[in-house]
C-alpha cells in the first residue's frame, strides 16, 4: 500500500524553489517549482531558436552529446505524463513497479515521438517529429495536468516522489541544453561567473564517513546512484580548496603533457591518440606564448572565443585528462568521500564548489542496499550498465540550476565525456 506516513517538520526543510532542499518539498512549493522549471525550458527554447536564426543553421547536426531541442523539450512533458498523469501507481513512489499501468496519453502519438524506448537516437531527428510550436503546447498542457494532479497527492515521499522526480529531470534537461549550445556554438547569453580567489590545499583529519542514504519516509528524493550506504575510515587527506586552475593546467600542456604517454593510462592514451586531442575541448591557443595577448588560454564559449581567467576552473576537461594532469603533479583525483567532507566540513577554510562539475577517482560503483527506482529500472537512464564503467561526477556547474546543487548529487559519465561542463581537483599521494 502506498504510504501515509506524513512528512514531519524538520531542519533543512525549503523555503525556497531555489534551495537544494527541494528534494523534500511539499505540495506547494512543488508547484511552484515545477510552473519555473517548465517556463526555463520554454526560456531556453526561445533562445536556442533565436540563436540557430542568428547563425544561420536551418536544423540542428547530428553531433556526439546533441539532439534536436524539439525532440528534447517533447521528452521533458513526455517524461512527466508518463510518470504522473498516466502512471496509476504513482501513489506507491519508489516502490512503484518499473512498468505500472498506464492511461492513454493526451498526445496520442507521445510514445512514438518521445519514449526513448521507442525512438532511438538517430530517429530524433525525423521530419516526422512535431515542431517547435506544438512542442510547447504539449509542454503546457502537460504542465497543467501535472499541477492538477498534484493538489490532490498525498503530503508523502512516497505521494510526491513521481513530482521530485519530473522537477529534477527537467532541470537535468535544462542543462543539458545549455551543454548543447556550448557545443553547437550557440550564443544564449550565459556567463560564467568570476572566479574567486585561489586558496591553498585543504588537510581534513581522518574520519568515519558514511555515503549515500537509506531511502525511507522524511529521507526526501534521491536518484537511484545516491541510494545504499558505503560506510567508510578516511584517512587524513589533503584536497584542493577549489578545482584545477587554467593557470594549473597550462603548465601541463607546456611540459609536454599531451605527448607523454608515461602519464597517461592505457585507455587514456587510446582516446588521447584517437581524438589528437592538444588541449581540452573547445580550447584554440594554450600557453605561454599567449600570455602576452591577455590570457593563456583562449576558448570558445557559446561561439565565441574568450580569453579564460586564470583562476578560473579548467572546464570541457574528460577524466582521462585529469587523470593525467593528477599523474603529471604527483598527486591523484579526489575520491568520492574526500570530495564530500571537505564540502561538508571545510566551507568556512576556503572549499569552493559549483563553478564545474567534478571528477571523482575510480569508476562508478553501487553501495551497499542499491536499489533501482522505477526510473532507472525502466528507461534509458538506468545506472546498472555503467557500473564498473562510467565515472562519477560530484558538485554543480554554473548551468546547474540551484535546487540541483546538493552535496549528495552523484552524477556519472564515461571518462570520454567532454561535452560537459566538468573540471576536477586533486589530493596529495
Amino acid at each position: 500500500m502506498p504510504s501515509t506516513t506524513p512528512v514531519l517538520p524538520a531542519p533543512g526543510l525549503p523555503h525556497s524553489i531555489d534551495s537544494p532542499d527541494m528534494r523534500r518539498a511539499g505540495r506547494e512549493l512543488l508547484s511552484l517549482a515545477l510552473i519555473d522549471a517548465r517556463n526555463h525550458t520554454l526560456h531556453l527554447l526561445g533562445l536556442h531558436e533565436q540563436a540557430m536564426q542568428k547563425a544561420g543553421m536551418a536544423s540542428v547536426p547530428q553531433v556526439a552529446g546533441v539532439m534536436p531541442q524539439a525532440w528534447l523539450a517533447g521528452h521533458i512533458g513526455w517524461f512527466a505524463e508518463w510518470w504522473i498523469a498516466r502512471n496509476t501507481q504513482r501513489a506507491f513512489g519508489l516502490d512503484c513497479p518499473a512498468r505500472p499501468t498506464r492511461l492513454a496519453a493526451i498526445e496520442p502519438m507521445a510514445d512514438s515521438w518521445w519514449n526513448p524506448a521507442q525512438r532511438g537516437v538517430a530517429d530524433r531527428w525525423s521530419q516526422d517529429l512535431p515542431d517547435l510550436a506544438a512542442t510547447r503546447a504539449y509542454l503546457l498542457e502537460t504542465l497543467e495536468s501535472t499541477l492538477e494532479l498534484l493538489e490532490r497527492a498525498a503530503e508523502t515521499d512516497a505521494g510526491l516522489y513521481f513530482y521530485r522526480l519530473a522537477l529534477f529531470h527537467e532541470d537535468l534537461r535544462g542543462e543539458q541544453l545549455v551543454a548543447m549550445a556550448q557545443t553547437l556554438g550557440l550564443q544564449l547569453g550565459a556567463e560564467l561567473p568570476p572566479p574567486g580567489a585561489a586558496r591553498e590545499p585543504i588537510s581534513m583529519p581522518a574520519t568515519r564517513w558514511r555515503l549515500g542514504l537509506v531511502p525511507g519516509e522524511g529521507s526526501g528524493f534521491a536518484f537511484a546512484q545516491e541510494c545504499g550506504i558505503e560506510e567508510l575510515e578516511v584517512p587524513e587527506f589533503e584536497i584542493d580548496a577549489q578545482p584545477v586552475t587554467w593557470m594549473q593546467f597550462v603548465e601541463f600542456v607546456e611540459d609536454g603533457g599531451y605527448d607523454r604517454e608515461d602519464l597517461w593510462s592505457p585507455q587514456g592514451w587510446a582516446w588521447l591518440q584517437a581524438e589528437g586531442r592538444r588541449a581540452p575541448r573547445h580550447v584554440e591557443q594554450i600557453g605561454a606564448a599567449h600570455r602576452g595577448t591577455g590570457g593563456s588560454v583562449l576558448q570558445r564559449r557559446f561561439g565565441v572565443a574568450t580569453r579564460a581567467a586564470g583562476h578560473q576552473s579548467a572546464m570541457h576537461v574528460s577524466w582521462w585528462e585529469a587523470e593525467a594532469w593528477a599523474r603529471w603533479a604527483g598527486r591523484r583525483l579526489a575520491t568520492e568521500a574526500e570530495w564530500e567532507i571537505a564540502a561538508h566540513g571545510a566551507s568556512r577554510r576556503g572549499f569552493r564548489w559549483g563553478e564545474v562539475h567534478e571528477w571523482a577517482a575510480g569508476t562508478l560503483r553501487p553501495w551497499s542496499g542499491f536499489r533501482l527506482d522505477p526510473w532507472s529500472a525502466g528507461s534509458d537512464f538506468d545506472p546498472l550498465p555503467a557500473f564498473g564503467h562510467a565515472r562519477v561526477l560530484r558538485g554543480a556547474s554554473f548551468a546547474t540550476r540551484a535546487r540541483l546543487r546538493s552535496l549528495r548529487f552523484r552524477g556519472f559519465a564515461a571518462p570520454t565525456r567532454d561535452d560537459l561542463f566538468v573540471g576536477f581537483r586533486t589530493c596529495a599521494i
